[in-house]
């Protein structure tokens, strides 16, 4: 009886592998990490910004997140008055203490990696769907030596929207997005468990058709304390 049983469990184990999909990664992942997550994180990272693959400038960012959709980033010093704020499907240019420019344009990053935990499962679904990404495809790969699984996709050359999901953590590490002819990509590297539940990613690199744009590493990242909901209102900018 015992030896069956363990039989029964090793066949359903493999069975259940064999069925994962997109979808079913996707729910994999939210009963993880929902209400298990940290609500919010700050940071100050190192931004590396460089063009034509050469580095031309460095500034220090200072982040705050609020899941499931805001976060705020104050470039040189809290007080410098100069920014960025992502709230929703909207960005906010903050210059000189001043909103200087609004625009739809939503972070997609702020929801792979926090917010879809904090919003019921079905919206994740419909979401990625309103973001591009087919979740009828789907294929395991490699990726820094590491089994990912990846939504959006049947293979890895394929020029659709993936995001690629490590097999461990459950967490994203890299994304690929074509629109108008532009191929972006984002890797998302060196997770380390943050207070409050879940992860971080410590270091974080851009591309734009396959050139360098942009590299950040994350510094001093503290989550699950209290922040000031304010500092997201963009009516608020003092």
């Amino acid at each position: 009886m015992k030896i069956t049983t363990l039989l029964l469990l090793f066949f359903l184990s493999f069975g259940h592998r064999d069925d994962l999909n997109s979808t079913a990664l996707l729910q994999k992942m939210y009963h993880r990490y929902h209400g298990k997550w940290h609500s919010t994180r700050s940071f100050n990272q190192t931004t590396e910004m460089y063009r034509k693959d050469t580095l031309f400038k460095t500034q220090t960012w200072y982040e705050h997140i609020l899941y499931p959709d805001k976060l705020r980033i104050d470039f040189d010093s809290l007080k410098s008055g100069n920014g960025i704020i992502f709230r929703a499907d909207s960005t906010y240019v903050l210059k000189d203490h001043k909103l200087f420019r609004s625009v739809k344009n939503e972070n997609e990053l702020i929801f792979f990696l926090g917010g879809m935990y904090f919003v019921p499962f079905d919206q994740v679904l419909s979401h990625f769907k309103d973001l591009h990404y087919d979740l009828a495809k789907f294929h395991t790969d490699t990726w820094k030596g590491k089994p990912v699984y990846v939504i959006g996709s049947d293979k890895a050359d394929e020029k659709v929207n993936q995001l690629w999901i490590d097999q461990e953590k459950l967490v994203a590490v890299r994304f690929l997005k074509y629109e108008d002819g532009t191929k972006e990509e984002g890797t998302m590297e060196g997770q380390i468990p943050v207070k409050g539940g879940g992860w971080s990613e410590t270091l974080c690199k851009f591309y734009i058709n396959d050139h360098i744009l942009q590299v950040e590493k994350y510094h001093d990242v503290v989550g699950g304390t209290a922040v000031d909901k304010s500092m997201f209102e963009p009516s608020l900018i003092k």
